[in-house]
């Protein structure tokens, strides 16, 4: 366990200052910008935050086609998100097939070519390495950003920002991975967290001593003080550099890809992801690869910008309080008499699809 730091790596020092200096003296530089691709994952169940949704939707919608904070989904949020560092047309959303009466839309509005549509749902692991090769076949030498897509982000274009200083980072550095790690501003105990260790002369990065995840309110109010960051999901790498890292850390799962790349932009892509997927195991990216390989990581402080993974039922109300917003499923009955959202819904507010 980290010991507390009077310095925490985003804090009102020079790393800070540094930051702010390299997000003002980014332009919108069109090579980089061409070079760069984006992967958003749209394929979970999103089991724990059903109490609240199947309430919302009156059905069974997994969150990311859910309206939770806003006239838009999840998912469109972070589109929309996405689109602000990376062209639309060189971002994949993966999705799973079960889930196809909620992404359909998205098929008649000339996001089918970009859909990746596992058969199946197996974990992060499967799902970004499917996708990675899709890419590597129209962009081989891309960099590519990857996105859960069940977050709240306060300010887009801020956190976009940092997206573009960690696509920079690694124009410059092509062996790093690099994390966005948010600044805690309270100690959560059922995130994944970061612990940086040294700086890299230079830049506004540090090497990654490890991860911890869902550590417990004691073990989450000392990594708060010793300066460790909660970890995003969010991060940028070059495409070869993440396949190479897959390859070294879960030799296994590459393996069993190796019959797909054949099929890749065939007629016979369909099968072969369905029978390869009979086959697979559910697997976790962070566990299996990032955890697996610290030496080739790096963490972005992420500053100035309040986010949430909206994973359960309380951190989706515990936004709504804080931003005063005003979804259509709220009620006035469910509120307290000073408009706080007291209680979730018994019974089905809005059809949301």
């Amino acid at each position: 366990m980290p010991q507390p730091s009077d310095k925490c790596p985003c804090g009102s020092g020079e790393l800070f200052k540094h930051c702010c200096r390299e997000l003002g003296r980014m332009g919108d530089n069109e090579d980089l910008r061409s070079e760069r691709v984006a992967i958003i994952l749209a394929g979970g169940e999103g089991s724990r935050l059903k109490p609240l949704t199947s309430q919302i939707a009156g059905d069974d919608i997994p969150k990311q086609y859910c309206r939770l904070l806003s006239d838009h989904t999840l998912l469109d949020q972070t589109r929309s998100r996405v689109a602000l560092a990376v062209d639309s047309a060189r971002t994949l959303i993966v999705v799973t097939r079960a889930h196809e009466c909620f992404y359909r839309p998205l098929l008649t509005n000339g996001c089918a070519p970009n859909m990746v549509v596992q058969p199946e749902n197996r974990g992060t692991a499967p799902a970004i390495l499917y996708a990675l090769l899709r890419l590597a076949k129209r962009f081989p030498r891309a960099v590519v950003a990857v996105f859960p897509c069940d977050h709240y982000v306060s300010n887009d274009t801020f956190f976009m920002r940092h997206a573009e200083l960690a696509f920079h980072a690694v124009a410059a550095r092509p062996d790093q991975i690099v994390l966005l790690g948010i600044t805690p501003d309270y100690p959560e105990p059922n995130y994944g967290w970061i612990d940086p260790s040294e700086a890299l002369a230079g830049t506004p990065l540090f090497r990654v001593r490890r991860f911890w995840e869902k550590p417990g309110p004691t073990a989450a109010g000392r990594l708060q003080r010793a300066g460790c960051l909660w970890n995003s999901f969010v991060f940028v790498a070059h495409l070869s550099t993440l396949i190479l890292a897959i390859m070294r850390a879960a030799p296994a799962l590459c393996s069993a890809f190796t019959s797909l790349r054949s099929s890749l932009g065939t007629t016979t892509e369909e099968e072969s992801v369905r029978q390869l997927y009979k086959s697979l195991s559910p697997s976790d990216f962070s566990k299996q690869v990032l955890e697996k390989c610290p030496e080739g990581l790096a963490v972005l402080p992420v500053c100035g910008v309040d986010w949430s993974d909206l994973g359960e039922p309380d951190r989706v109300l515990d936004i709504v309080h804080r931003t005063n917003a005003k979804p259509r499923w709220i009620r006035s009955d469910l509120s307290d008499p000073n408009g706080r959202l007291s209680a979730l819904p018994t019974k089905p507010l809005i059809k949301e699809i």
